[in-house]
């Protein structure tokens, strides 16, 4: 077998081994089985909602588990052309299995990317909330522009996207803004973008054409639907209204029908004003409320919860997870994976998914470190 084969039939055992180790294989088989079992008792759709969540994770295990089969069945299929090919001199029929392997790791790296999207919350909508950093006007500045990054990442997702609060700048930007993003797995996407965001530029407000360094934080939390029951004390929270402040239009108004929240044993602050009705807003924010203390509880879950904890804990210097450097140089770093690109203006025009997507892969390498080949 040529060398390059053998390194496209090394990677994408090492695919397969972390595909299993993701899904935990032999429980993922016991469960399916389990599912399949329950697929057939008559009383299982006596609880509709019951049912058609054990029915989506079904669906969503035996995808899993029949991609990696199909994966496994076509690798050994065509290393046994390859070495037939090689025992008859046959260079043709080599090639084509070549090419079969190639296509193979792509459809293996997709199927990790579906794995990597397979957490509890990871199919829900989802708030993005950005906050722009020490720096006054060019911080907020910076804060508007991954405002509308985010916003057209959503965009050529297919996805809707709501403004639900935004708090216009002294002077140009924003001083915080959040998003509600609704789409298939909006969550699983955007829940690695949460931490602080660095922008190196010649600053556009600055007469002396300085270069300037602003920091801004982004928070993503997924919607929650009724049937997840969190519990908050009336004595826990502040609730405060303002009037709404923003670029004008519908949403604004000159009342004081905005509403801010802050759960004090957390320090969770939301707010809401793309309603008129006060009340309306306060319900909004109170279901703000309750996915951002979902998402704490979801992030204590996993293993790095310290680590991602860590980037909330001050705008400034240090907690950064991504560089976006647009003088002297052109180049977008993500720190935690080391992804690069040299087109920072596409990736401010939303063009994010092969950061999103190296991010998610690092959570699972990284638990995975020890993969051991599939003979």
């Amino acid at each position: 077998m040529r060398a390059e084969a053998q390194a496209i039939v090394d990677n994408l055992k090492q695919s397969l081994a972390l595909l299993r180790r993701h899904l935990d294989w032999d429980q993922a088989i016991l469960r399916l089985d389990e599912l399949n079992t329950l697929a057939e008792d008559p009383d299982l759709w006596n609880d509709p909602a019951n049912a058609q969540k054990l029915m989506r994770e079904r669906t969503r295990l035996d995808d899993a588990i029949g991609a990696v089969q199909e994966i496994e069945q076509d690798l050994a299929d065509n290393q046994e052309i390859i070495e037939l090919a090689d025992m008859e001199g046959d260079s043709d029929m080599a090639m084509e299995a070549e090419e079969a392997l190639s296509g193979l790791l792509d459809r293996a790296k997709t199927a990790e990317l579906a794995a990597l999207l397979s957490g509890e919350a990871d199919g829900n909508d989802t708030y993005i909330e950005i906050n722009s950093g020490a720096g006054g006007t060019e911080s907020q500045d910076w804060a508007s522009m991954l405002f509308r990054m985010y916003f057209r990442w959503a965009e050529k997702k297919g996805h809707k996207v709501e403004t639900v609060e935004y708090s216009d700048g002294e002077e140009a930007g924003i001083k915080s803004a959040t998003l509600l993003v609704k789409g298939e797995n909006a969550f699983g996407w955007l829940k690695t973008e949460s931490g602080v965001h660095r922008l190196v530029r010649i600053s556009p407000f600055d007469s002396n054409a300085r270069r300037h360094t602003s920091f801004a934080s982004v928070w993503v939390y997924p919607v929650i639907d009724d049937s997840i029951d969190i519990e908050i004390s009336e004595s826990d929270l502040k609730i405060d209204t303002y009037r709404a402040s923003g670029a004008g239009g519908q949403h604004v108004n000159t009342t004081d029908s905005a509403v801010r929240i802050t759960h004090l044993p957390s320090k969770i602050v939301v707010q809401c004003q793309n309603e008129r009705s006060q009340h309306k807003n306060k319900a909004t924010a109170m279901g703000m409320l309750k996915a951002r203390l979902y998402e704490e509880e979801l992030r204590r879950r996993e293993e790095e919860a310290n680590a991602v904890h860590s980037q909330k804990t001050e705008i400034g210097w240090g907690h950064q997870i991504r560089s976006y450097v647009l003088q002297p140089y052109q180049m977008v770093k993500d720190l935690r994976t080391g992804e690069e690109s040299t087109q920072p203006q596409n990736v401010l025009d939303g063009d994010l998914d092969k950061f999103m997507a190296a991010a998610l892969a690092a959570r699972v390498h990284g638990e995975n470190a020890d993969v051991s080949d599939i003979e």
